[in-house]
């Protein structure tokens, strides 16, 4: 040491760093090094865990499989998921105890606003339990029924979940649904019921209704307050108890399962893997089972809840991975990933999510198409559950048609667009996808099927060629307190619904399962049943295939001509009063001519609604101070001739801003 400082390299900063970083380890005097048993030596082996202020990589290998728990946490909304997923943060040592912590994972400015979860995210938790260290991979999931497909795909990842119950709410309609998505999966289910410290929580009887719907004993309950941070260190406890630990072998060779991925435009594609069998590491070689494409592996590491790089990631782990995969098609959801020359059998996947929901997405100005399509592109990687097909419009131009889960899965996807991309969009009336079985066999010849589907109703083929027209149907749950069983009845009565189910799941609590048709609750059935309800009701759907029904093609238009992006599609019953809204929102909006237009909605042939856009009328009489009466006429009977001259030779375009009222209109009637 003294020779080095004779010399003069002990003025340079880099060996002065190194001194004092050696010493705070105890490497040359170590009796200054710091005293074991601090906290964050307590959490893990010294040498598996990355502290702050020890850039070291964490060492997976000190957690086997044995000591390795996947799990979920699933609820309906707003009954804690978030809060308690920042409690298991916080006693794990992942984040400091702060006032601050709330929703740490959600991370989207989107999911702050709103205070939803819209993405599932992932955090490795270090866990303390009789003196061995496990190794806990968390998935916070969102609880809204539009992003039931994050929720599955989540499951696929883990081995079991907690579920989620609000004290003083009870068992909801989503609760209903995510615990079905976890025993179809055969996941070990742990019930917590949170918010006990409520005013009105009352956890013994959501104990029963528990035991009731779901058939799990009461004493498997653990009661908590994620709030408060009651009683949360038994949920880990039952965990590392009551979850099996992945049937997985590092001896095998690697197979990699894509859960999740993002996109980061300096690094690329950022996957989100479960290790299923083998390990992965810095520098091997990969190939996609999808693509057929060979990438190097950059880094690999886990979630705490940041991205911590490790050396490895080891079979029946949770981590993300980037290998170089810079164009967003190339890293899909459900794929698998295996050692270059090591092929294996690919994992099952994922069923591809089914939209919901249609509707034309198209650049406010043509000029941002290409930065718009980047963006769509970018967002699609990391929201895999929305359907693209490209689409053009007269009026709008080029653009697309996106499928999606549900409206609120859309109204967040169009948020994210402006929030997180910069992109201004134009969006039109959310339709639903429905079919049509042709009739002859040279419409069969050209579609190339008998039952084809429609998701552009301008597409809507007419009824001489079909046999019958089919629409999408789903089976639908609703939860709410008894009194308002009545009010909801003639709701559902009113949408032409068909009641398949009525059970009490406690005294004061009713859960109705009624079959809908998709288009009559897609767009305002939820606000109505939340007002009707005093906010008390809550409603979750699944699909219930096709049926068939009376549906009609209804055209809207200006002086005769027909405005494609306005077309609709309805049931025969409601042509008239949703033809009437529209024409009435349509005046209200279009500018007025010099002369007259006539705004209709038509059935085939048919006009079932009209409102007229009166012309400006300019006083050709003014300059007559008296005289002859054929004058007057004469004026009179001139400009009518000019203004029915200008009718047939004017052409009414509507302006863009009038077609962001009506469509937005129509999405909030």
């Amino acid at each position: 040491m003294w020779t080095l400082a004779g010399q003069g390299w002990w003025r340079g900063r880099a060996l002065a760093a190194w001194v004092t970083e050696a010493a705070r380890k105890g490497l040359l005097w170590p009796h200054l090094a710091p005293a074991r048993g601090t906290a964050a030596e307590s959490r893990a082996p010294d040498r598996c865990y990355r502290s702050a202020d020890r850039k070291e990589k964490i060492d997976m290998s000190c957690f086997p499989v044995e000591n390795t728990r996947n799990f979920s946490i699933i609820a309906h909304v707003d009954h804690g998921k978030s809060t308690l997923a920042d409690r298991l943060l916080e006693l794990t040592g992942a984040i400091d105890k702060t006032k601050n912590n709330k929703q740490v994972l959600d991370k989207l400015q989107v999911e702050r606003e709103r205070g939803i979860t819209v993405k599932a995210q992932t955090a490795s938790l270090f866990y303390n339990y009789e003196g061995k260290q496990y190794l806990l991979n968390l998935i916070d999931t969102p609880g809204h029924v539009d992003f039931s497909y994050e929720v599955s795909r989540s499951l696929s990842a883990c081995q079991g979940v907690l579920l989620v119950v609000d004290a003083n709410e009870g068992i909801q309609a989503q609760t209903v649904a995510n615990f079905f998505l976890a025993f179809e999966a055969q996941l070990s289910i742990i019930p917590v019921i949170n918010k006990i410290d409520l005013k009105n929580a009352d956890p013994e009887r959501v104990e029963k209704q528990i035991e009731k719907v779901f058939d799990i004993p009461g004493d498997e309950c653990i009661k908590i307050s994620a709030k408060l941070g009651t009683n949360v260190e038994s949920v880990l406890d039952a965990v590392i108890k009551r979850i099996p630990f992945p049937k997985a072998h590092c001896r095998n060779p690697l197979r990699a399962l894509v859960f999740d991925s993002t996109f980061d435009q300096y690094r690329g594609v950022i996957a989100n893997v479960a290790l299923f069998d083998g390990v992965v590491s810095k520098g091997d070689k990969i190939v996609s089972a999808h693509t057929q494409k060979t990438y190097e592996v950059n880094e690999v590491g886990v979630l705490n809840p940041n991205e911590q790089p490790t050396h490895k990631l080891y079979a029946g782990q949770v981590g993300y991975l980037i290998a170089g995969m810079k164009d967003v098609t190339e890293a899909q959801i459900g794929d698998t990933l295996y050692l270059h020359k090591q092929p294996v059998e690919p994992l099952p996947g994922f069923k591809s999510a089914k939209p919901m929901v249609f509707a034309g997405m198209y650049p406010v100005d043509q000029s941002e198409y290409n930065n718009l399509k980047s963006a769509i592109e970018k967002l699609t990687l990391n929201d895999s559950s929305v359907v693209v097909h490209r689409d053009s419009s007269l009026a709008l131009g080029a653009g697309w048609r996106l499928g999606f889960l549900g409206l609120l899965h859309m109204e967040v996807f169009n948020q994210r667009l402006e929030q997180e991309y910069n992109a201004s969009v134009i969006l039109t009336t959310p339709t639903v996808p429905y079919k049509a079985v042709l009739s002859s066999a040279k419409l069969i010849k050209e579609y190339r099927e008998k039952e084809i589907t429609i998701i552009n109703p301008a597409q809507f083929p007419d009824k001489s060629k079909v046999t019958e027209y089919l629409e999408p149907v789903v089976l639908g749950t609703i939860i709410t307190p008894d009194e308002y069983t009545g009010k909801i009845m003639m709701l559902c009565q009113a949408r032409r619904a068909v009641q398949k189910n009525m059970m009490y799941i406690d005294q004061n609590r009713v859960m109705l399962k009624y079959l809908f048709p998709l288009n009559e609750i897609v767009v305002d059935f939820y606000d109505s049943l939340k007002s009707l309800s005093s906010g008390y009701a809550s409603f979750d759907y699944e699909d219930a295939g096709y049926q068939t029904a009376e549906l009609v093609k209804m055209d809207i238009l200006l002086n005769g001509s027909i405005v494609e992006e306005l077309v609709t599609v309805v049931h025969k019953d409601k042509a008239y009063s949703v033809g009437k809204a529209i024409c009435e929102r349509l005046k209200d909006s279009l500018p007025r001519q010099l002369f007259e237009i006539a705004i209709q909605a038509a059935l085939g042939s048919k006009i079932i609604a009209r409102e007229t856009v009166k012309a400006y009328r300019k006083n050709v009489l003014a300059k007559c101070y008296g005289g002859d009466i054929t004058r007057k006429m004469k004026l009179l009977k001139r400009q009518a001739e000019g203004k029915k001259k200008l009718r047939k030779v004017g052409n009414v375009e509507v302006p863009k801003d009038a077609f962001i009222k009506v469509l937005k209109t129509q999405s909030d009637k």
